[in-house]
């Protein structure tokens, strides 16, 4: 795979998003490469802990907006499409394309019986925020930062973040991230909840190996069946019919005047003028 690798090390499968160039930000064949990975990691029974992580000191900025704008490639958005059949050109059709494989892997990640760490080192961003929080525990480096990011395109959420963060922060600073997009860094992030621990940039990636380890050597089926509890208490159940609503309406939205002003705003450089419709 050309942007996300996987390996493995002493019970722990460690998935690495390599597209550093591009803030680690997901087109449909990196979405595809991200859900194989992330599959095999989850299913895998030698495999007893997983950590995701970035490289190069980000995270994940979402899905590539860039790619979106060009309208993807032929290759990439036939494989949805009836033999024979074009869909109408369109934004939405290259957001549900990667949706698709990003929110399959996320229902992987909260339904794998084992823990699904999260290292998050620079910036996490739009998807890449619904991704860290998709995962069971989230650690930070110092210079991590955590932000919604949907409402400057003009964009609803997804990625499963609609669905978490009510749970994880309460419904009144959620909706604190989703209206007014505060940028949190790693020390805020973790005193609201959304970050199990911070560590110094130094030695990041080995601390958070190191913890990994040690939940690998831990009772592995006691964890998955803790977690699944958990996940059924915190209605986790509902995530998968969430993130198809959540794909249905971030690709009606993108077909909308002002993700087009936001997204011209956002490759531009400058703030959206939105007109509220």
């Amino acid at each position: 795979m050309r942007h996300v690798h996987s390996e493995r090390s002493q019970g722990v499968g460690i998935l690495t998003l390599d597209r550093p160039e591009r803030f680690n930000s997901m087109d449909v064949e990196m979405a595809h490469e991200f859900r194989t990975a992330a599959l095999r990691l989850a299913r895998d029974e030698s495999v007893t802990a997983v950590v995701l992580r970035g490289r190069e000191g980000v995270f994940c900025s979402g899905a590539d907006l860039r790619y979106v704008r060009e309208g993807g490639t032929r290759e990439d958005l036939a494989y949805l499409r009836p033999q024979g059949r074009e869909e109408a050109p369109g934004f939405g059709v290259a957001f549900r394309k990667i949706l698709e494989y990003l929110h399959s892997a996320i229902s992987e990640i909260r339904r794998a019986p084992k823990p699904f760490v999260a290292a998050v080192d620079g910036v996490a961003a739009a998807g890449g925020f619904g991704i860290a929080m998709a995962c069971d525990l989230v650690f930070a480096s110092e210079r991590a930062s955590f932000e919604w990011a949907y409402g400057k395109t003009g964009l609803t959420g997804a990625e499963s973040s609609t669905f978490l963060l009510p749970r994880l922060l309460g419904l009144r600073q959620a909706m604190e991230l989703v209206f007014l997009n505060p940028r949190l860094d790693a020390a805020t992030a973790q005193a609201r909840g959304l970050v199990t621990g911070v560590f110094p940039v130094e030695g990041f990636d080995e601390r958070v190996l190191e913890l990994a380890r040690r939940l690998a050597e831990g009772p592995t089926e006691a964890y998955g069946v803790a977690k699944a509890l958990l996940n059924r208490a915190a209605g986790l159940d509902q995530l998968d019919a969430h993130l198809d609503e959540e794909v249905e309406q971030l690709a009606r939205i993108a077909e909308t005047r002002d993700f087009a002003e936001g997204l011209a705003g956002f490759l531009e450089k400058r703030p959206a003028r939105f007109g509220g419709r």
